[in-house]
């Protein structure tokens, strides 16, 4: 059987669409499935590089990994549709039964296990898809130190795997799930991670797109925060 060790492949794999979920009005996951004969085994948080027809030949677009390792022979990635974005724009004109081609998995924006402190997970928009199975192996890990999630989007309704994150925060009482619609993020985190106390052995897991997971950053390096306790990937 097939297997990439956590190794990225650069022989592409081929995966055919078997389910697609409207997330959210301009978001949607494709469940890729790989033949029998291979799974990718891949640490939380990574990525898988999609080879897009273009030209004759093929562009490459990364989107993250939303499903559980786990589950390798089924991957999930969730992602919106951008404005003149090619890659996303050509993976929502696929329906089911369509292949897929990737390699990977690759990134070192990752999770295996908690480490021993607080662990804070900052998303904003489709950015939580690499976190979810962060905190889902987080959380499977058990142990005792706290786990937040601090969820931005523009809407209620891009605010993904929602009945997931609150099913998780009264199932698990160390985890708390904190979405927000309205309102600053850099406000937030400085309220409760800068001002409310002098604790700086928290850990910091940040994704999201453009000039906030820079600004995140920042903010907690400055505030005290050491620089390998503020992990980030920026899209």
């Amino acid at each position: 059987m097939g297997e990439t060790d956590g190794a990225p492949q650069r022989v592409p794999f081929s995966a055919t669409i078997e389910r697609i979920v409207q997330r959210a009005p301009d978001t949607r996951s494709f469940f890729l499935r790989l033949p029998a004969s291979q799974r990718l085994a891949f640490i939380p948080g990574q990525f898988i590089s999609c080879l897009i027809p273009q030209n004759g030949g093929d562009a490459v677009r990364p989107y993250s990994i939303a499903s559980n390792p786990e589950e390798p022979e089924l991957l999930e990635i969730c992602l919106n549709l951008v404005p003149s974005g090619f890659g996303s724009a050509y993976l929502f004109s696929l329906g089911v039964g369509a292949s897929v081609r990737f390699t990977g998995p690759w990134g070192t924006f990752t999770l295996d296990r908690q480490p021993a402190a607080e662990c804070v997970f900052i998303a904003e928009s489709t950015g939580v898809a690499p976190i979810r199975p962060m905190l889902r192996r987080a959380l499977a890990g058990g142990g005792a130190f706290p786990l937040r999630l601090h969820y931005a989007a523009p809407s209620a309704a891009h605010i993904l795997y929602a009945d997931e994150f609150e099913h998780a925060a009264r199932t698990h009482p160390r985890f708390t799930f904190a979405p927000l619609v309205d309102g600053s993020l850099p406000d937030v985190i400085t309220r409760q991670y800068l001002q409310r106390d002098e604790d700086r052995a928290r850990h910091f897991y940040i994704c999201g797109v453009g000039a906030i997971v820079p600004t995140l950053r920042d903010l907690l390096r400055r505030g005290g925060y050491e620089r390998r306790a503020v992990q980030y990937e920026k899209w």
